[in-house]
């Protein structure tokens, strides 16, 4: 086993995964304390450096391309002291994340992990009931749905549509973009066939992000999210992370909610193939920890219904 304890967190690799921690130094971001312990499996990795400094180090990993949600939906826009990836050491320890280095390294090559992009979410993403207030709202998510609250900064063009909630089967995209100079920032949930959206200062479904300390939480939520959504490099019909058993319509609601029959709930036959595909993508799902025991057994039911 390799570690490293720094004041800005601590790693330690056991051949199979490196597990991070943050630690409680000033430098250590908002979004990484609030974000926690994160596990991050071997073949999630596309490599792993050490670059030394004057005052201090970096130690830092980078992971397949999207393998992380959160590095997904922030798409390297994360703020100085926000990235969970990278660890700041002291010019003491220089030799210990040397050793760190070349231990995940020597594993990557025994395991002849391939560098390339995946097509399925390795890490499980932040932890859920996750609920953040930033900007001119407050969005809360569950695992399942979306709410999203209005406080008095809201435009009242916006906060006149009330407050939303909708389901993650209802969603076509989201999108997180931080507050860069004079341009505010935004978390934005795009629901399926919606038209184009307007300005996040107008959107009912967009928070707008004025550049504040708890903006970065933002993209945890949107990371939560996502990771319940189909991967975006991965197969059309492939089972989201968050499915249930019910089909979403694009305003959010089952078809028993909007009082449907038989009839109108009625889909066409599915191949055999498709579905043991869906199987046999649910069962990695759960393996990789981005569906949970309860949330496996549930779609599962779901899809073997379909036979």
């Amino acid at each position: 086993m390799a570690e490293i304890i720094q004041k800005d967190g601590n790693w330690t690799f056991d051949g199979e995964a490196v597990r991070i921690v943050p630690g409680r130094d000033k430098g250590v971001g908002l979004l990484r304390q609030t974000l926690g312990e994160v596990v991050v499996p071997l073949r999630a990795l596309a490599g792993i450096s050490f670059e030394p400094g004057r005052k201090s180090g970096r130690l830092r990993l980078r992971l397949r391309d999207g393998a992380d949600p959160l590095l997904q939906v922030t798409g390297g826009r994360l703020p100085e002291g926000s990235d969970p990836y990278v660890l700041t050491v002291e010019p003491n320890r220089s030799g210990v994340a040397e050793y760190f280095v070349d231990e995940v390294r020597n594993a990557l090559l025994l395991d002849q992990v391939d560098p390339g992009p995946v097509d399925a979410y390795l890490l499980a993403g932040p932890a859920v009931p996750i609920t953040v207030g930033a900007g001119d709202g407050t969005v809360s998510f569950d695992g399942d749905r979306v709410s999203l609250e209005w406080n008095w900064k809201t435009e009242q063009a916006k906060s006149s549509f009330g407050a939303r909630d909708f389901r993650v089967g209802a969603l076509g995209s989201v999108e997180w973009f931080p507050a860069t100079g004079l341009e505010n920032g935004w978390l934005r949930f795009a629901l399926t066939g919606a038209p184009s959206a307007p300005a996040a200062k107008y959107d009912p479904y967009a928070v707008e992000l004025f550049g504040f300390k708890k903006d970065p939480l933002m993209a945890l939520v949107a990371a939560a999210v996502l990771v319940r959504m189909p991967h975006p490099a991965g197969p059309r019909d492939a089972v989201p992370a968050g499915a249930r058993p019910k089909e979403l319509s694009s305003a959010g609601t089952t078809d028993s909610d909007s009082g449907a029959g038989p009839a109108a709930a009625a889909a066409p036959a599915e191949d055999h193939d498709v579905l043991l595909r869906r199987l046999r993508e649910l069962a990695e799902l759960h393996q990789a920890g981005v569906l949970t025991a309860e949330e496996f057994a549930a779609t599962k039911q779901a899809v073997l219904r379909r036979f």
